[in-house]
């Protein structure tokens, strides 16, 4: 998706860490974190800007890195540090305690499988896999390696989010009982990935995943969805509608990739109702409208380009001994990328191999 907000630069990113790090060596060694050394494979947008986020996270850093073409590795590596690999099995074995998998999605299964058959925690792009067979082997792995497995969905880790489910809960409005949000982004290059077939891309997996989470993160596990939508010269999906019932409400959510529609989400019950402004998915600011007339405004700046608050929390799970994270667990992955099948069944969408 096309971020309405960008990434802090790289350069601050790097003086932040630096402060971090003068900061841990004053420290006492007994008293200091365990440093999360982390590993990428793949060096496009994305992984810049997780590598970005990194800077912000205390006591983890790039240890390792490994691309498929190794110039685009090699200027990533200069710019954020890290030691280049001469192959994914290579990296592996780089002393890494974690793998930030940001390739795209239809690889994304079998280097977590990798990954965590060799001892690694893995924090995964989303979608975390193409279909839900795929994570369900990912998630078998995870346990049975004893390894951490999260999917990296951000939204719930911004500390807007987390202001918003603290305000709910002290405040409530009721149970939500309706979930409304979409984004469509136009314009799209024929050559980008997510137009790409043969890399399973599509509006559904690519951006509509951040509108099934927040369906499924409020109203539980879905049990019917409807779809009506269409596939583009490319053979992928290039607009999406859905309306889906769960176990607690119904949720209304578009994705596209021929139309414009940045937009907000609205979450709905019966002692008031939320609105997450645009953009939603790096959210930053909420209006709660009470039904007795209150109106909260909440407003959480974000640092770091966002990515660093998944990215911290998965690095704290691993000091704890964690498998598997409360804000963003298995049953939760599951759970949207059923409701991707679903979609993409009644679009008439298979990918090669499923």
């Amino acid at each position: 998706m096309t971020d309405a907000i960008l990434a802090t630069s790289a350069t601050n990113g790097i003086a932040h860490q630096a402060a971090h790090e003068t900061a841990h060596e004053t420290s006492s060694e007994a008293d200091s974190p365990r440093v999360i050394r982390w590993g990428i494979v793949g060096t496009g947008r994305i992984a810049r800007r997780f590598a970005q986020g990194l800077a912000y996270v205390p006591h983890a850093r790039l240890a390792a890195l490994w691309s498929r073409r190794a110039e685009p590795a090699q200027a990533f590596a200069g710019e954020f540090g890290g030691t280049v690999c001469t192959s994914f099995d290579a990296l592996l074995a780089s002393g890494i305690d974690a793998l930030y998998i940001a390739t795209l999605q239809d690889s994304h299964a079998d280097y977590a499988i990798a990954a965590l058959q060799a001892g690694l925690h893995v924090l995964c792009e989303k979608p975390a896999t193409i279909n839900r067979p795929q994570l369900e082997r990912v998630v078998t792995a995870a346990r049975d390696s004893r390894r951490l497995f999260m999917e990296a969905m951000k939204p719930p880790f911004y500390p807007l989010y987390r202001k918003l489910r603290e305000r709910l809960a002290a405040e409530p409005i009721g149970e939500v009982g309706f979930v409304r949000a979409g984004c469509s982004v136009p314009g799209v290059p024929d050559d980008h990935p997510s137009l790409s077939f043969e890399h399973a891309g599509g509006a559904l997996l690519d951006i509509g995943i951040y509108e099934i989470f927040l369906a499924v993160d409020w109203l539980g596990a879905p049990h019917d969805v409807q779809t009506f939508g269409r596939l583009g010269a490319s053979g992928v999906d290039t607009f999406a509608s859905l309306n889906s019932r769960h176990e607690r409400g119904i949720a209304q959510l578009f994705c596209g990739l021929d139309l414009h529609g940045k937009g907000d989400a609205l979450l709905m019950a019966k002692g008031g109702h939320v609105t997450l402004h645009e953009p939603w998915w790096n959210p930053s600011r909420a209006t709660i409208r009470y039904a007795d007339g209150r109106v909260v405004e909440l407003d959480e700046p974000f640092e770091g380009g966002g990515l660093n608050y998944e990215t911290a929390h998965f690095c704290e799970l691993i000091r704890a001994g964690q498998l598997e994270s409360p804000l963003m667990p298995h049953d939760t992955s599951l759970r949207m990328i059923a409701m991707a099948d679903a979609a993409r069944a009644a679009l008439g969408l298979k990918f090669a191999g499923e």
